[in-house]
């Protein structure tokens, strides 16, 4: 007799996944345990990728360029349709914030696993989006309410430094900074022509800098019958380039008094639409911990396994049940937070080159384990890293009782992580966990830039034992396939990261 037969009927029968990487693989997982068949999509550059291989079965969406695969609405939407899907998780990234593809699904009688189209576009404009957080009685960072024309004097007048934005942006594109009046006009020029070229869209609005400032992100996840979950805080201050490296939940900012605050302007802002489904409402806090409203991102963020690890709900999960009308229970409605929750990102980069992403062929590929430690990967060894696609390898985190503990846990994971190949900031990344201002919770958005400048290099004695590291993983691998077990147990982090990754030479 089954031990399942007072299991619930799956929302769906089949989901189709537009979204390829850790992502994927993560939407899958999530499919397996509701009883959903999930089914990927693929660009011919991933016809043999973690995701294709653990989906029931996948589907061709064309050649490896974004745009003409993972970009293409007609071609996921045919791809759905030739595998009997009934619903489209978007991911994050690619078309999982487009309206134009929201409702594209919904006309094809199709189900959108995420915010309804009406949201996406409504927010998707973070000018309106500041509109809109403004008449709810949120604070705003000081700024335009409206486009910036070739009339520069109102944005002067707002003072220096200041932000150049993307109405249409995200993930840093679009985004310049502006110190003194006389680089305004040139920066205006360059943040519309990027905005176009990476949204169709060349609007821009204007922000002051805050500088000292932590960045805050609310999880917000609501059902289709106005029930409405706030699952904490998130951190995400260690940055480069406007890019998210770290993030951790609960701050070490934020007490119970901004928590408070930040609760209650986050639930204000999605009041403004629609909303159901998951979202995050981003806020930058100053050193006097005001906050001030930045944007809604109405998508699964990166980092939501933190938020699942604290608080044990299934975002993705839930994200798929509430799109098929289920209601959240109270269990989720009031949530009771427990430890603290440490991600990093393990990108194809090169810290010491000002992050400038880096292709090339994965030949040793070993992710932590034990106790407290979750690792969300989209690639393994011998997989073969495109330009094409964004450098993110996989998710390292870590949960434990407080954040002293989780730190380290961090410290511990990190040193069992072993990357061969191609350049990774997981040496970055080590370096930083033994930081005071990270121990101490003392960092703010200005951290790496601080800290780490550009073109750093590893000093004399950690560049010589790269390269003694390098040659020995060289030397081995093509008699085993990689370095032998006792090598690969031997020596610090930054032996194990940072020492395999310097640029040879």
């Amino acid at each position: 007799m089954s031990l399942h037969t007072d299991r619930p009927r799956p929302p769906f029968e089949r989901l189709l996944i537009a979204n390829r990487g850790e992502i994927a693989v993560r939407v899958i997982r999530a499919c397996r345990e509701l009883g959903i068949s999930p089914i990927a999509v693929h660009s011919d550059a991933d016809v043999d990728a973690i995701h294709v291989r653990q989906a029931d079965a996948s589907q061709r969406i064309g050649p490896p360029s974004p745009a003409e695969s993972y970009l293409s609405i007609e071609a996921i939407l045919e791809a759905a349709h030739r595998s009997g899907a009934q619903a489209i998780h978007p991911g994050y990234g690619f078309l999982s914030e487009n309206a134009d593809f929201a409702r594209a699904v919904a006309d094809a009688g199709l189900t959108f696993v995420g915010p309804p189209a009406e949201t996406l576009a409504s927010l998707g404009n973070k000018l309106a989006a500041r509109r809109g957080a403004e008449s709810a009685g949120v604070p705003i960072v000081p700024g335009t309410t409206v486009a910036v024309d070739d009339d520069l004097d109102g944005v002067a007048a707002i003072g220096f430094p200041l932000m150049l934005k993307a109405a249409a942006g995200g993930g840093g594109r679009g985004m310049r900074r502006v110190d003194a009046e006389d680089g305004l006009g040139e920066a205006l020029v360059a943040a519309r022509r990027e905005a176009v070229s990476a949204f169709g869209d060349g609007t821009v609005y204007a922000e002051r800098l805050l500088a000292p400032a932590r960045h805050v992100e609310v999880q917000l996840l609501g059902d289709r019958h106005g029930n409405l979950a706030v699952l904490g805080e998130r951190d995400c201050s260690v940055q480069r380039r406007h890019q998210k490296l770290v993030e951790e939940t609960p701050s070490p900012a934020v007490d119970l008094e901004t928590r408070a605050a930040l609760f209650d302007s986050a639930r204000r802002v999605a009041g403004t639409v629609d909303f159901h489904n998951a979202a995050t409402v981003e806020f930058l806090l100053d050193a006097e911990r005001r906050h001030y409203f930045l944007e809604m991102n109405t998508r699964l963020q990166v980092e939501h396994g933190v938020t699942e690890m604290a608080t044990g709900v299934d975002i993705v999960a839930w994200q798929i049940r509430v799109a098929a009308g289920d209601t959240l229970p109270d269990a989720i409605l009031q949530p009771e937070p427990r430890g603290h929750a440490i991600e990093v990102r393990l990108y194809a980069e090169d810290p010491y080159a000002d992050f400038r992403p880096s292709a090339g062929h994965l030949t040793v590929w070993r992710l932590p384990d034990g106790p407290g430690v979750r690792v969300d990967a989209g690639v393994e060894a011998d997989t073969v890293l495109r330009s094409e696609y964004d450098p993110l390898l996989a998710k390292l985190m870590v949960h434990a009782e407080d954040r002293p503990a989780a730190v380290d846990r961090l410290r511990r994971a990190l040193d069992e992580t072993l990357i061969g190949g191609v350049q990774t900031d997981a040496g970055f990344l080590r370096w930083l966990v033994d930081r005071p201002e990270f121990i101490e919770g003392a960092y703010d958005t200005g951290f790496i830039a601080e800290h780490w400048p550009a073109g750093q290099r590893l000093g004399p004695e950690e560049a010589s034992l790269a390269a003694a590291a390098a040659i020995g993983m060289r030397a081995m691998e093509p008699a085993t396939g990689g370095p032998s077990q006792p090598a690969a147990a031997e020596g610090s982090a930054w032996g194990r990261t940072a020492r395999l990754e310097a640029r040879r030479g």
